[in-house]
């Protein structure tokens, strides 16, 4: 691991432990407002909207001022919007802060852009890898802390969650050092390019493979803690336990394993094992009547979580053409924010007015219909210009 990747690391970890504060928390909290299932799955979903809304912008001032002016200003809004939301007092102000967050919230896109520059394009599974074990190892921590702090009131995690990004934005700014632009993070407003770009097969295959990935994954992930309290009767902090638990078999997965096996099988036979082990984890968790089930059937899941989102991120790096790099990732950023968007939208909707097994049946089957999407074509090197 070369120093930058190790500070971008360090920062996107502590960063990701604020942020596995909140996101098992904040159903819990938005409750004691009054906020329906669908409503908590709004305040995910206006995150992601907002995110898409400002990205471009922030993408373009990476490219002019730098990845780390930026970064230090997404985590500066992410401490901002955690104090708005511990002095919520209603419904309104929880979107607000929301609405901030995703406004600034640059700091994930920026950090692939930064690994992007530091990394040829054979070693960036790799380095994704890495990321993807920040993410994991911050959603142990992270859901512990709040698991532990909510037993005192559920904005005490919250305070915790905003002092911890201060930190990772203080790391930021003192340690993390500037990159030569290989690639571009941002070039406009990306819907503006999307449809040349969508007019390339393989681009409009991995793009619509990008998005039903998300959309997919951001179903489970917003819609855990309330399927886990209708279910089960959790509470935060036992929610908080378990998801500290599932963190820590992914970032195993994620920082252990995938080098040597997208090393033997590629990107793609990877990519595709880990859609069907996330299928098998979200149909047999929809089944689980028992804790020790549920405990079960998140161990494929979490190999599927480890084994796609690298190799996600990588195939999406390799379609584009080096003078397209930025497009390319813009594009990408738009349709998982897309995805993100409308995933908790659905996942809460349906488990309101449904049943809580039916969001996990229907992840389920968009990873399928994602598994077919990605049969049938290669990813190697970009297409050529012509």
């Amino acid at each position: 691991m070369t120093r930058p990747l190790g500070i971008i690391f360090l920062t996107i970890f502590v960063n990701l432990v604020g942020f596995g504060i909140i996101v098992p928390l904040l159903p819990f909290y938005a409750g004691t407002f009054g906020a329906s299932p669908l409503t908590i799955g709004l305040l995910f979903a206006v995150f992601s909207l907002c995110q898409l809304v400002a990205a471009p912008a922030l993408g373009d001032l990476s490219d002019r001022y730098g990845r780390r002016p930026v970064l230090v200003f997404s985590l500066a809004g992410t401490v901002v919007s955690f104090v708005m939301l511990a002095l919520a007092h209603s419904i309104a102000l929880l979107f607000a802060a929301r609405i901030v967050d995703g406004l600034s919230g640059g700091n994930i896109s920026t950090a692939r852009a930064y690994v992007a520059d530091i990394t040829q394009p054979k070693d960036r599974a790799r380095a994704y890898g890495l990321i993807g074990a920040a993410f994991g190892l911050g959603f142990i921590l992270g859901p512990a802390i709040g698991g532990v702090l909510a037993r005192v009131s559920y904005t005490a995690p919250i305070w915790a969650a905003a002092t911890i990004t201060l930190v990772a934005t203080a790391m930021a700014w003192l340690w993390l050092p500037e990159t030569v632009h290989r690639a571009h993070a941002g070039t406009g407003n990306p819907f503006r390019y999307l449809p040349g770009l969508l007019r390339r097969p393989v681009v409009r295959r991995v793009l619509a493979i990008d998005f039903m990935y998300w959309f997919a994954f951001s179903v489970f992930q917003t819609t855990f803690a309330l399927f886990v309290a209708r279910r089960f009767g959790f509470d935060a902090p036992r929610t908080g336990y378990f998801l500290a638990a599932f963190g820590l078999l992914g970032a195993v997965i994620q920082g252990g394993l995938i080098r040597p096996i997208v090393r033997r099988l590629g990107d793609q036979p990877t990519f595709r094992i880990g859609l069907v082990c996330a299928a098998v984890g979200l149909v047999c968790a929809a089944a689980a009547h028992s804790v020790t089930a549920l405990a079960i059937s998140l161990v494929p899941l979490a190999f599927g979580i480890g084994f796609g989102h690298p190799t996600m991120s990588s195939l999406v790096s390799l379609v584009g053409r080096g003078n397209e790099q930025g497009r390319v990732q813009g594009a990408a950023s738009a349709v998982e924010s897309m995805g993100r968007t409308l995933g908790p939208i659905w996942g809460n909707a349906s488990l309101q007015h449904v049943n809580e097994s039916i969001p996990y049946i229907s992840a389920a089957g968009f990873l399928i219909f994602t598994l077919v999407l990605s049969v049938g074509f290669y990813v190697g090197e970009p297409e050529p210009q012509g």
